[in-house]
């Protein structure tokens, strides 16, 4: 085979939404599912006949010591990456169109520019002048920011090493595109990871950190491949409905530090400010001594934060009960439902349910159990949970309530908001060492529960 054979360009179909490839076109997506989203891209086989051979290095030579982090002084962004940005690390941000994503970079960039740092904000999708009238109305004009409007990944790259900023923000990586592949569009799934690879590998030789924002699929997931999210460092989810004015930052993916922080901010006329207590924000419209309404004492990362769980069961009126939930998994809520029917002997069957986390977050811990369990009990009995109780634990198919982590710190959480008893799984309790002024009740069934909370006279 002679050389020219073996470097011969070959064309693959790209699904746009996932990253899957296949030899063919093919009309549907057998992966995601999406109609009408293959593209016909071009890949050059690697050149891998003149490598010159390297040599490892021994483990116990690699210098000790952490990378100093670069503080932005925008504690709940700090707190999600971990204790700051790492030099040479590589940020994905993600999350629905109009969330706040820009807002957020450039608040990022005016932070670091306030503190003296040269900073350097590309975008692909917004002139100058829009960007100036975005950072106008957030007060976010410094000195040291720097702005270009250009989709070419080698020009940035370039740019980067000559000013040698402490930050690259680049918004967004779908806008990007590497002139030595002109068959590929941008957005497409092969410029997306090439000029993604690119940026990363400037970042690790020059020790630039860079944040790129990332679109997100109609399913929610960040739009182009998969491999995206394993080539950085960080991934971070803004997340939030558009009509609530609260916004978390989630990090599910993080090489220097904890996964599953999070950060919570409010959007308002002039950005995004941080919310330091958001316990009390998310509980501060609750109404007292109304049936569907539980205190749900959750952790995200290192932080406790109590939530309201609601919910509404009612008699249905077609021939299908409905389950609608915002904030937590539906299949979780069924399985909930027939353990509720088989185990305490209440009935979901003609009654649609409607579950709701209130505030605009998202729980996806096995604690959020008993809180839906007490919930969907209070609504359908009509019988209102104190307001001065919260309840937490897993609870298993026989009706079961099982132990679940980190109570220590859902326990302080909860005393220091002030309620005065705590449902928790009774192996939980039965360890002992709690030193706590708040009243305890270990439960180790569901039946427990719902006797405990709506049997006498003076429901707890």
């Amino acid at each position: 085979m002679n050389t020219e054979s073996r470097k011969k360009i070959q064309a693959v179909f790209s699904c746009r939404l996932c990253g899957y490839q296949s030899i063919k076109w093919l009309g549907r997506c057998p992966k995601c599912q999406e109609w009408d989203s293959f593209v016909q891209e071009t890949t050059d086989p690697l050149e891998s006949d003149n490598l010159a051979p390297l040599s490892p290095i021994l483990l116990n030579q690699v210098p000790d010591g952490e990378e100093e982090r670069v503080v932005t002084s925008i504690g709940e962004l700090d707190r999600v990456l971990g204790g700051g940005i790492v030099p040479g690390s590589l940020v994905l941000i993600g999350g629905d169109p109009g969330i706040g994503k820009s807002t957020l970079i450039m608040q990022i960039l005016a932070a670091l520019a306030q503190k003296g740092h040269q900073v350097l904000y590309v975008s692909g999708e917004e002139s100058a002048r829009q960007i100036k009238m975005r950072a106008t109305r957030l007060h976010a004009l410094h000195p040291q920011e720097f702005i270009a409007t250009i989709s070419d990944v080698d020009q940035i790259i370039a740019m980067a090493v000559k000013m040698r900023p402490v930050l690259l923000a680049v918004d967004s990586i779908q806008t990007l595109a590497c002139q030595n592949i002109p068959a590929a569009a941008p957005g497409s799934v092969t410029q997306v990871r090439e000029s993604a690879y690119r940026l990363l590998k400037m970042a690790k030789n020059e020790s630039i950190p860079v944040m790129l924002v990332g679109h997100v699929t109609k399913g929610g997931a960040l739009a182009g491949p998969k491999t995206l999210e394993h080539m950085v460092d960080t991934v971070l989810y803004f997340e939030g409905e558009r009509n609530h004015a609260y916004r978390i930052l989630r990090s599910v993916k993080n090489r220097f530090g904890s996964t599953n922080e999070i950060g919570v901010f409010e959007m308002k006329e002039g950005g995004l400010m941080e919310v330091a207590n958001p316990s009390e924000i998310f509980l501060a419209e609750r109404p007292l001594d109304v049936s569907g309404s539980v205190v749900l004492p959750s952790v995200e990362g290192t932080r406790p934060i109590l939530v309201e769980i609601q919910a509404l069961v009612s008699p249905t009126n077609l021939g299908t009960a409905r389950r609608t939930v915002i904030g937590a998994d539906a299949h979780r809520l069924a399985l909930l439902c027939a353990v509720l029917e088989m185990k305490a002997g209440l009935d979901f069957s003609e009654h649609d349910i409607f579950l709701n986390i209130a505030g605009g977050i998202s729980i996806d811990e096995p604690a959020l159990d008993l809180g839906v369990v007490c919930a969907l009990a209070s609504s359908l009995l009509d019988r209102p949970i104190s307001s001065t109780t919260v309840v937490c634990g897993e609870v298993g198919l026989a009706g079961d309530v099982r132990a679940i982590g980190q109570m220590d710190m859902r326990v302080q959480e909860a005393e220091r908001l002030g309620y005065t008893h705590f449902v928790m799984p009774k192996s939980n309790l039965d360890r002992g060492g709690w030193q706590s002024g708040i009243e305890l009740l270990g439960v180790a069934t569901i039946k427990e529960v719902i006797e405990y909370l709506f049997s006498g006279e003076d429901d707890h």
